[in-house]
């Protein structure tokens, strides 16, 4: 099958990189996104996602090929269309309003021979129980038999320079044997390398694995970090030097706590399917869970009884933040410790200002003055807090400059400098 017109709704982290990709295949792109606001930075060429840059979305417009939209109208005649639409918890539950909303709209569009993508991430099940009635009962078609479907885990790691979408192997799956085939032929126009699997059942279930096997590593090392503060042992050095084992051990490294949208959401939805249908606790991700996100409460502490050593307290101090994105080198603040450290230090009285070379003025926290990496900056204040360690950065101007460096990244050197 020759795939000429590509639907792709969300043109976030996912859905972008995947349409831009997709319009340098050789694919006519509609991306869609309900965020006015966001499609009319994209139509002027302004992308917001540090992994697509302003060439490469404005070489995609150029192309007449890449047409960023609000109208589901302009999803008429697709051949594919990929679903990449947030799947946020509620009250510790699994919100797939987005993945509804999405499957309603596009429904008046599906025609015979077409193929429908979820990529959003979910528990097994999803895309044959909750997508595929949905779309059979909105059309009157059946998958499988009038129309494909299938599901793709999204493998999207903002910011990373060496793993891009083309060349990070991508996981497919179909509701039968035909659908599988579109599905993987589709991608291949996209990525070097496709994993086929037998069910939508088993890629939905591979992205959960992926993520709760982070979670609950890095939820182990951040354990064993706060133990071997109080034992006195540097934790880091440890970790280097387990990491030179050639076999059987994987190096994570600890920090203030974990954010985005994989880490703190996806493992939860494993374990609410296990619990809501095995009628069962999945115990390791809900003890992942407490752990990483005591992690901001941790590192506040930690830089309160620096500081008492220091004579100050937090109350009134004056505090430099480096970095409120969750991860570095994205302006990515989904969830991110950094901001709830923050908000935590803020409510302690601490005047709270930041060092955010890449998020956007209207995410920046209430009440946090964004500043420049400067010496006069780091001298003027109480202390300096590391918490998402941006490339770039000047690290040894830091702890040369700074009065007293909590390091909860392992980046900085310096006899004021203090290591989470």
């Amino acid at each position: 099958m020759s795939v000429e017109k590509l639907v792709v709704i969300g043109q976030g982290y996912v859905g972008l990189p995947l349409a831009i990709r997709a319009v340098e295949a050789g694919l006519d792109v509609v991306g869609l996104d309900l965020d006015d606001s966001r499609i009319k930075r994209l139509g002027a060429g302004e992308s917001f996602i540090e992994d697509i840059t302003t060439a490469r979305l404005t070489a995609a417009l150029a192309t007449g090929r890449y047409r960023p939209t609000s109208d589901y109208g302009d999803a008429k005649d697709f051949d594919v269309c990929v679903i990449s639409v947030p799947t946020p918890l509620r009250d510790g539950a699994p919100d797939l309003s987005y993945v509804e909303h999405a499957g309603s709209s596009i429904a008046p569009y599906v025609r015979p021979g077409c193929t429908v993508v979820l990529e959003s991430t979910t528990y097994p099940g999803t895309t044959e129980e909750l997508l595929r009635p949905l779309l059979e009962e909105a059309t009157g078609l059946q998958s499988p038999g009038d129309f494909h479907l299938g599901y793709s885990p999204e493998r999207i790691d903002p910011g990373n320079p060496t793993w891009r979408l083309e060349n990070t192997p991508k996981v497919v799956s179909g509701v039968d044997a035909t659908a599988l085939a579109r599905v993987d032929g589709f991608y291949r126009r996209i990525v070097e390398q496709t994993v086929a699997v037998d069910s939508t059942r088993v890629a939905e279930l591979t992205k959960l694995i992926e993520n709760t096997f982070r979670q609950v590593n890095i939820a182990l090392i951040n354990e064993l970090t706060m133990c071997a503060s109080e034992l006195g042992v540097d934790v880091w050095q440890a970790i280097d030097a387990a990491s030179t084992k050639p076999f059987g051990f994987m190096p994570f490294k600890p920090g203030p706590g974990v954010g985005g949208h994989c880490l703190p959401i996806d493992p939860c939805y494993l374990s609410w399917q296990v619990k809501r249908t095995l009628g069962r606790q999945f115990r390791f991700i809900e003890l992942a869970n407490d752990i990483n996100h005591e992690m901001p409460q941790h590192v506040v502490q930690r830089l309160m009884v620096g500081l008492n050593k220091q004579g100050r307290t937090i109350n009134g101090a004056r505090l430099l933040l480096i970095g409120l994105a969750y991860k570095k080198n994205t302006a990515d603040m989904r969830d991110s410790p950094a901001v709830e450290v923050a908000a935590r230090l803020r409510a302690l009285g601490a005047d709270v200002r930041a060092v955010e070379p890449y998020a956007e003025a209207h995410h920046i926290p209430t009440g946090v003055t964004v500043v420049d990496l400067t010496e006069a900056e780091v001298d003027a204040a109480d202390a300096v807090l590391i918490v998402t360690d941006h490339d770039g950065l000047d690290y040894e101007m830091i702890g040369r400059s700074a009065k007293y460096v909590f390091d909860s990244r392992n980046r900085c050197t310096g006899r004021v400098v203090e290591r989470l």
